[in-house]
C-alpha cells in the first residue's frame, strides 16, 4: 500500500505521531567534507516538510553543530509542528572526558548546548546514544526523567546498545514511575539484519518503535558498488567527498555477499519501473516493527528519490526473494526454537511439545 509522508505511526509506545520517513539531517553544513550548504539544506526541509513531512534526526556534534544550527532556524516558523530528535553522549569537546558519555553531566551538558543550537525551549525526542557500559542505569534513566519533569524534553529513547541493557532499563523505568523508552535507533537495511536476533523482538515486546539507520547499507544497496569496488580500499580516516567509496569498501560494506544481495535489489527495482534505493527503503518500511527509516540526502533530487519509496509496493514474491537473499542465522536459541525443531508429543489426553 502506497503512503504519503503525511500517514503518520505512532511511536513506540507513546502517542507521538511521526512521519514514515525521517529525515536525518547530518548532511545539513559542510564541516565533515560532504554536506550541503545552507541554501541546499533549506531546500530540503522545505520539501520534507511541504509534503507532511515532520520527524528530523540529528545529535549535538553532527557536522560540528551546524545540523542542530540550521534545522532549529528551518523549523523556527512552525516549531510545534516538528518532532525533533537529538542525540548525546559522543564526545563535545576534545580532551574533556565529562563533555562524552551517558553520565549525568554529560547528559545535562549536551542537552542545554542542543537547546541554544536548536534555538527551541525542547527537545521531543532525546536519545541515549552509544552505550558507554560505564554509568549506571539508574543514574541515565533518572537524568532523563528530571529533563521530562522539566520539560526540556517530551520523550527518551536509546540508540546502539544491547537488548539485554535495553529490556532491562525499561523494566526500572516502568517499575520506578520515570520516563519509559519510546524508541530504538538501530542500524537495520536488507546488508545488516542482525538486529533481528534480539533487537528488535525486544522493542516490540517493550514498546519502543524502531528508527533504523543506514537503510541503505552504507549505499550498497543502491547499486553504485561492483565487484571490481572490492580493490579499491582507501583509509577510514578523513573522509571526504572524493574517497567516501573506498572509505566504505574499507569499512567492510563492498562483500561477495552484500554486492549478491544488492544484486536482487537491482532484479526487483528493473521490474518495478524503480530505483535500487526505494526497493531497499520500501524493504525497510515493510519491516515488522520499524516505525520510521532515517533517510539522509545532500542534494534536492536525491531526496526526492528516497521519498518516492513510499509509493513502492513489493510483491510478496518479491519481499519473499529480498528475505532469502538477505537472510541471516538468528543463532542459539532462536534457531532451536524455530518451528522445524518443536515436535508434539501426544501422552493420554495430553499433548506436550517438546524440542526435537
Amino acid at each position: 500500500m502506497a503512503l504519503t509522508l503525511d500517514t503518520y505511526r505512532l511511536l513506540g509506545r507513546s502517542g507521538l505521531r511521526v512521519s514514515p520517513l525521517a529525515l536525518g539531517t547530518a548532511t545539513f553544513g559542510t564541516e565533515w567534507g560532504w554536506g550541503a550548504e545552507r541554501d541546499e539544506a533549506r531546500k530540503l526541509f522545505d520539501r520534507y516538510t511541504e509534503l507532511g513531512g515532520n520527524f528530523f534526526d540529528t545529535a549535538s556534534t553532527y557536522t560540528n553543530g551546524s545540523s542542530e544550527r540550521l534545522l532549529g532556524e528551518f523549523a523556527r516558523t512552525n516549531r510545534d509542528k516538528m518532532v525533533l530528535a537529538t542525540k548525546y553522549s559522543t564526545l563535545r569537546q576534545p580532551g574533556d572526558p565529562n563533555s562524552g558519555g551517558t553520565h549525568r553531566k554529560s547528559m545535562l551538558a549536551s542537552v542545554e548546548a542542543s537547546l541554544r543550537q536548536l534555538n527551541t525551549d525542547y527537545i521531543d525526542l532525546l536519545y541515549v546514544n552509544v552505550w558507554d557500559f560505564r554509568t549506571p542505569v539508574e543514574e541515565i534513566l533518572r537524568g532523563l526523567d528530571d529533563l521530562v519533569r522539566q520539560s526540556k524534553v517530551l520523550y527518551v529513547a536509546i540508540s546502539s546498545a544491547p537488548a539485554w541493557q535495553v529490556s532491562r532499563m525499561q523494566a526500572i523505568a516502568d517499575l520506578r514511575g520515570w520516563s519509559p523508552l519510546v524508541a530504538l535507533e538501530t542500524e537495520y537495511s536488507l546488508i545488516e539484519r542482525t538486529a533481528e536476533r534480539d533487537l528488535i523482538p525486544m522493542a516490540r515486546e517493550m514498546g519502543l518503535g524502531v528508527v533504523p539507520f543506514s537503510p541503505l547499507g552504507g549505499g550498497v544497496l543502491t547499486g553504485k558498488y561492483s565487484r571490481e569496488d572490492q580493490n579499491q580500499a582507501g583509509s577510514v580516516v578523513g573522509e571526504t567527498a572524493s574517497n567516501r567509496k573506498s572509505l566504505n569498501v574499507a569499512l567492510g560494506w563492498v562483500t561477495d555477499r552484500n554486492l549478491a544481495i544488492a544484486d536482487v535489489v537491482k532484479e526487483v527495482a528493473s521490474e518495478l519501473g524503480r530505483t535500487p534505493a526505494q526497493v531497499a527503503l520500501a524493504w525497510s518500511l515493510n519491516a515488522p516493527g520499524v516505525t520510521a527509516p532515517i533517510i539522509g540526502a545532500r542534494t534536492l533530487a536525491q531526496l526526492e528519490g528516497n521519498l518516492d519509496a513510499l509509493q513502492v509496493d513489493l510483491t510478496p514474491s518479491q519481499l519473499a526473494r529480498l528475505d532469502e537473499v538477505s537472510a541471516i542465522d538468528l543463532g542459539n536459541p532462536h534457531s532451536l526454537l524455530a518451528s522445524d525443531h518443536i515436535r508434539t508429543v501426544t501422552t493420554g489426553d495430553m499433548k506436550i511439545e517438546t524440542l526435537g
